[in-house]
C-alpha cells in the first residue's frame, strides 16, 4: 500500500490544517466544515492525476482538438456522519461519480473509555466491481470504522483501483487498513499524526470531527456501552 502524507510537502493544505487544529478557530463551525471540504477538493485533484485517461475530440467555435478525459468509472464512498463535508469536496471535483454511504461508528465498550468497538448498521452503495473506489473519512484513528466500511463496500465485487483518503491519520489506523486493502491501493493523508491517546483520539489531531462540523451528539451509545 502506498501512503502519501501531504504534511511533508509545502502546499496550501497546510494552511487549512492549521485552521482546523486551532482551538480558537474551531468555534467557527462554518469555517471548519469549509476547510474540510477544501482539503477534499485539493486531495481529489491529486487523486485525479492517478486516473486513466483517453483523448476525446471537442468542437470549439473555431476548430476541433483532442483533450484527455478520465475514463475511470468512479465511486465515492464515505463513512457517516463526519465524512460528509470531506465527501462533498471530492464530489465537487468528481461530479459524475456514483456515491456510496456506510454508517460505521465507534463506541466505547468499557467504563474507562479506553477500549473501542465498531458498530456498522447501514450501507447504501452501487456495485464497486471494476470501478475506481475512493473512500473518504476525515479521521483514521483506530482504523476500525474504515476497515468495516472497506469490507462492506467490497462485498459487491473487486474494484479496479482503491484510494483511501483522510484528513488526519494515526499510525495505528494505517496498520489496520493496510491489512484489508490490496497491495496496489493508495492511502492519502493531509497529515499523519503521532498516535492515539488512551481514549483512542488522534494526538495532536483536532478533536471530534463530527462534533466540530455538526455539533455535539447525544451520548446514548456511550451510555449503552458503559452498562456492558
Amino acid at each position: 500500500m502506498e501512503v502519501i502524507n501531504f504534511a511533508e510537502q509545502n502546499t496550501i493544505i497546510n494552511q487549512f490544517m492549521y485552521e482546523l487544529r486551532d482551538k480558537s478557530m474551531q468555534k467557527n463551525r462554518l469555517l471548519f466544515r469549509h476547510n474540510v471540504e477544501r482539503i477534499g477538493q485539493l486531495m481529489a485533484y491529486e487523486v485525479s492525476k492517478r486516473l486513466e485517461y483517453k483523448p476525446k475530440t471537442v468542437t470549439t467555435p473555431l476548430d476541433t482538438l483532442q483533450i484527455p478525459l478520465p475514463k475511470d468509472d468512479i465511486i465515492l464512498g464515505t463513512v457517516l456522519r463526519a465524512g460528509l463535508p470531506f465527501h462533498q469536496g471530492f464530489l465537487d471535483i468528481f461530479d459524475r461519480a456514483d456515491n456510496a454511504f456506510v454508517s460505521a461508528f465507534r463506541m466505547y465498550i468499557n467504563r474507562e473509555h479506553t477500549e473501542v468497538g465498531i458498530h456498522a448498521d447501514y450501507i447504501a452503495a452501487p456495485s464497486v466491481k471494476g470501478k475506481t473506489l475512493i473512500i473518504t473519512d476525515p479521521m483514521l484513528a483506530t482504523g476500525g470504522s474504515m476497515a468495516a466500511a472497506i469490507e462492506a463496500l467490497l462485498m459487491s465485487g473487486k474494484p479496479k483501483k482503491m484510494h483511501v483518503c483522510c484528513v488526519i491519520a494515526a499510525p495505528e489506523g494505517i496498520d489496520v487498513v493496510r491489512e484489508v486493502l490490496p497491495d496496489d491501493a493508495t492511502l492519502w493523508c493531509a497529515s499523519i499524526d503521532q498516535g492515539l491517546n488512551p481514549q483512542k483520539y488522534i494526538v495532536p489531531g483536532f478533536g471530534d470531527c463530527g462534533d466540530l462540523c455538526f455539533g455535539e451528539k447525544l451520548q446514548s451509545f456511550r451510555k449503552i456501552a458503559d452498562k456492558r
